[in-house]
């Protein structure tokens, strides 16, 4: 029970169930939850563009766990007045909303370049040090960074490719003849951009690479290795760039493919694994994204359709678990989710490829992932509390 002037002052958005912390004579409702993001636009019916229907969904998970949650950018905060002038979602739409600074944050700026920005930087910085919010995903991942913290860890080293940082033509040249294919990825690109795929079968003299330019699939040829670097990489250099073994992956229709795997933590703070989910390439395409043409297909599909074992959902699934406690114990700050992308080998090796703090939702596009779907964006939320409520019962048995 409480007086409308009372509900007023509090700040509480609207009427929804949410959870009461009490400590002692201390009560604390909420909890409130932001969401922070860039890239927002004028447009009132879809405020954070493309990306605003994932957002909305969100905002509903937010409210099935119990919690108060809204969507704001750097430029939204009033440090002066300790509020936020932030969006919130229900079934008439978005409105925005003037609430108090939020008990946790979750982090999802879009790419590298908005978390790069003076304001995102600074704002976030002073949210996280002068109030003390729990902040989890806080940033994107070095392919190089990752690399380096899985290798020293014995219990998942071997999960991870040959892989070199700064390359030289002599390298590449030395693990052609090993492996007979590499890949050559930017060490702080996402979305499969920048990749190039050298090939050099033992019985040919051509070189040959794989690259997209556009919205299409190259194969270009080559007489020797070093016309290859210089006309592929005008600087000659490969500074920036790491290079991997290729591996042999499974095939369907002679096209490879990968699994993307998602973990979450959930409402204890423990790892689970949320989503899994197979993913072709499309044809003469050197990556699986689905932005190259590449297809879903769920594992049960690919028992009943293509034969194969039911036993991956578990290796993967292991693995999975395996490498997110492995890096949740390297790298600092609060983190809620990974996306992993893992290879097997004709010989039922695992492999990861990468690790994204952020990972990208195309797999969610099929149909018979909605469960999955649902799952990914209620765990967030429910973790969301989780921390939340540490941090609150910590704060009220200070205060006291």
């Amino acid at each position: 029970m409480m007086s409308e002037d009372l509900w007023k002052i509090l700040g509480i958005p609207e009427k929804t169930s949410v959870h009461l912390f009490q400590h002692g004579d201390s009560l604390h409702i909420g909890p409130l939850i932001g969401v922070f993001t860039a890239g927002f636009t004028k447009d009132s019916m879809r405020p954070i563009g493309e990306r605003s229907m994932y957002f909305a969904k969100l905002m509903t998970a937010a409210r099935k766990c119990g919690a108060f949650a809204f969507v704001f950018g750097a430029h939204q905060v009033d440090f002066k007045d300790q509020s936020i002038k932030g969006l919130m979602y229900n079934k008439k739409g978005w409105k925005q909303v003037k609430v108090p600074l939020p008990d946790v944050v979750y982090d999802r700026l879009p790419n590298r370049s908005s978390e790069s920005l003076e304001q995102v930087a600074s704002t976030r910085h002073k949210l996280q040090s002068q109030y003390l919010i729990p902040w989890f995903n806080p940033s994107f991942f070095d392919k190089w960074k990752v690399f380096e913290k899985l290798q020293e860890d014995d219990a998942v080293r071997h999960y991870l490719p040959g892989t070199i940082l700064n390359p030289k033509q002599e390298t590449l040249a030395k693990m052609l003849e090993e492996y007979e294919q590499i890949y050559i990825k930017p060490a702080n690109g996402s979305l499969g951009l920048g990749i190039q795929q050298i090939l050099k079968p033992a019985n040919e003299n051509y070189y040959y690479c794989r690259f997209r330019t556009g919205k299409e699939n190259r194969l270009r040829s080559y007489s020797s290795l070093s016309r290859l670097i210089k006309q592929q990489y005008p600087s000659g250099k490969l500074d920036g760039f790491i290079v991997q073994q290729g591996i042999d992956l499974h095939k369907i229709n002679q096209r490879p493919m990968d699994y993307r795997v998602h973990t979450n933590k959930n409402k204890d703070g423990k790892w689970e694994v949320s989503a899994i989910a197979a993913k072709i390439a499309g044809e003469g395409s050197l990556t699986t994204h689905t932005s190259s043409e590449g297809t879903v297909k769920t594992l049960n599909e690919l028992v009943t359709d293509y034969g194969f074992s039911k036993d991956y959902e578990k290796s993967l699934s292991e693995a999975a678990l395996k490498l997110s406690h492995s890096l949740d114990d390297k790298i600092p700050g609060f983190i809620g989710e990974f996306g992993f992308d893992l290879g097997i080998t004709k010989n039922d090796e695992i492999y990861l490829f990468e690790a994204n703090s952020k990972p990208g939702r195309s797999i969610f596009g099929h149909k018979r992932l909605k469960a999955e779907e649902m799952s990914t964006r209620v765990l967030p939320m429910e973790y969301a509390i989780h921390l939340a409520k540490s941090a609150i019962e910590k704060a009220l048995v200070h205060h006291r």
